[in-house]
């Protein structure tokens, strides 16, 4: 069985990513074979179409509400046929994996498409490609398009394979608004060296890149009547955080674990800015305060809290509900700190809790109550014994985020680049504000943190023949309250995007959907039970209607003989 053409198609529109991957197989053999069609795509994403092709005849895939596709699957399983197609991989990947028999001299074209919004990350967005035909290609090519209306500040790509060889198969075009990667390798560049026919397609392809940015109020787009708001501030002074680390040295902790963790830990306490304020605490079935209260980053008290840091043992049980309210306590009674600053509590767990409080519920609920909203809770949970759902719905509901630290070399990295994310508070109670009579299907308007290298987000459609789209923004600085002011002349953003080539549909209102239903689904997180359905209800209506595979809705693909398989989309959580 022989891939004998892979073409990856990205289209960058405004942030907004549209990838089309195509593999066309052939059956080499003369009798029936296996034809395999694996792709790795970012987790972010949202897959909105597939389909397979075997002699003419199409076979496309279905979305349909999970609960429904999901029974009759059920049924399927049971009786001996297949597994689900979508997996996790990794930190940033998940796995679409579908395969078919076909006929002897029978070809087969797979077609994958999906979509993402690219996040800014620590000053530059990313799109990842992950390669790995698993054997060499005649017809290899991925062929990036970008454009950004607010200008490419700057543009890099790097490949976890790249030789001098495969250096010569990437061309790079790059204008004020545009760009135009192309990589396409011969299957000679694919070759390791010309003896082996080992591969060396096998890695990551990535294109990093960032946007000019002028107006202090950011930039909007609107196509089609509907808008996205862009805002990133540039040079702000960065407000002095309080942070607390809540480090668990439970006995699942010992061994690599706790290494990664002191290892991240003395890098993270180089990165403390001179006027911020921390502490340690550090849990089993009993909390110990290094300090019984926060201390300025002096470089004496980070050098004494890098000698503690070393002394970390790992032993016993886990109270994650007494570590917490101790941290609380530690912020609530703190004194001398500065007026305007971030509190945050980084609270770094790899089990359960088995000790004090143990039912989650409850944790959540107490640890809700003592925060009452005045400071940023954020989770990492290390491995896989975590509950991630009790981390991700803690953190939601106390301003902060979860994220998972993978148990790999690279971990300690892990915890050092989610601490980089956070390091930089600049603005706090950022409220976006648009006319309210002549904007509709406003997603998140306001928001209690913005860190330095990311990026606010707002959509909404317009509603009503508005010639002039006045936005407003109001926030607090470390130095003084903003108040940042903007108008868009609708007709003219609707100019910019008319005859380009490198766009697709109404990507807006597209990008709209995406965040609307991400950002319903998050909610839904840390809701009441009834909210929560009535969250997911939209959310799944929105799936629905703009054919995005999400925790809620199914794919289902049907291949020759009637036999059904399906591609859900995997959460953090399971």
């Amino acid at each position: 069985v022989e891939i004998y053409s892979l073409h990856v198609d990205c289209k960058v529109t405004s942030r907004f990513a549209h990838t089309v991957i195509t593999s066309r197989i052939v059956n080499r053999a003369n009798e029936s074979r296996e034809a395999i069609f694996e792709v790795e795509l970012p987790k972010t994403a949202f897959i909105t179409n597939f389909s397979m092709s075997i002699d003419g005849e199409v076979y496309p895939g279905v979305i349909k509400e999970k609960a429904a596709a999901q029974s009759k699957y059920d049924t399927a399983v049971s009786q001996g046929q297949s597994a689900g197609l979508v997996k996790i991989t990794d930190r940033k990947l998940e796995q679409f994996h579908v395969s078919v028999s076909i006929a002897a001299a029978s070809k087969v074209t797979f077609e994958l498409t999906y979509e993402e919004l690219l996040k800014r990350e620590l000053g530059k967005y990313e799109l990842l490609i992950k390669v790995r035909p698993k054997q060499l290609v005649k017809h290899f090519q991925i062929d990036v398009h970008i454009f950004e209306p607010q200008g490419i500040r700057f543009l890099e790509t790097d490949g976890t394979f790249t030789t001098k060889k495969l250096t010569e198969a990437l061309t790079k075009k790059q204008t004020e608004t545009k760009a135009h990667i192309l990589f396409k390798a011969t299957v000679d560049q694919q070759k390791n060296n010309s003896e082996l026919h080992e591969m060396l397609l096998n890695g990551d392809f990535i294109v990093r890149y960032d946007v000019k940015r002028e107006a202090t109020a950011g930039d909007i787009q609107i196509v089609n009547g509907y808008f996205v708001h862009y805002f990133a501030p540039q040079e702000m002074p960065v407000f002095p955080k309080n942070v607390i680390f809540v480090i668990d040295r439970s006995g699942s902790m010992a061994g690599r674990k706790i290494e990664q963790t002191r290892d991240a830990l003395l890098k993270i306490l180089q990165d403390l800015r001179p006027e911020d304020h921390f502490s340690f605490i550090t849990f089993n079935s009993e909390v110990v305060e290094w300090k019984s209260s926060l201390l300025p980053a002096t470089e004496e008290n980070v050098a004494s809290a890098a000698a503690f840091v070393q002394t970390l043992m790992a032993r016993g049980g886990t109270d994650i509900n007494d570590a917490l309210l101790a941290a609380v306590g530690m912020l609530e009674k703190a004194e001398g700190l500065p007026e305007r600053s971030v509190s945050m509590i980084i609270l770094l767990t790899d089990g359960q809790p088995t000790s004090g409080e143990r039912n989650v519920e409850v944790i959540q609920e107490i640890v809700q109550k003592a925060i009452n909203g005045k400071y940023a809770l954020f989770c990492l949970g290390f491995g896989f014994d975590v509950s991630y759902k009790f981390l991700e719905k803690m953190a939601l509901s106390n301003g902060g985020v979860a994220r998972r630290i993978y148990e790999n070399a690279d971990a300690a990295l892990q915890l050092q680049g989610f601490y980089q994310e956070v390091a930089t508070p600049i603005l706090m109670q950022i409220e976006m504000q648009y006319p309210e009579n002549s904007i509709e299907r406003l997603t998140k308007n306001n928001f209690k943190l913005f860190f330095e290298g990311s990026e606010i987000i707002v959509s909404g459609k317009i509603s009503n023949d508005l010639d002039l789209l006045p936005v407003e923004i109001k926030a607090q600085s470390h130095t003084s309250d903003l108040t940042l002011k903007e108008e868009a002349n609708v007709k003219e953003k609707e100019q910019v995007f008319q005859n380009q080539r490198y766009t697709f549909g109404n990507f807006i209102e597209r990008l709209w959907a995406y965040l609307t239903i991400q950002q319903l689904l998050e909610k839904a997180i840390s809701a009441q039970e009834e909210d929560q359905k009535a969250l997911e209800a939209q959310a799944l209506d929105l799936s629905l209607q703009y054919s995005f595979v999400t925790p809620l809705t199914s794919m289902v693909v049907t291949k020759p003989q009637q036999q059904e398989e399906l591609a859900n989309k995997p959460t953090e959580a399971g």
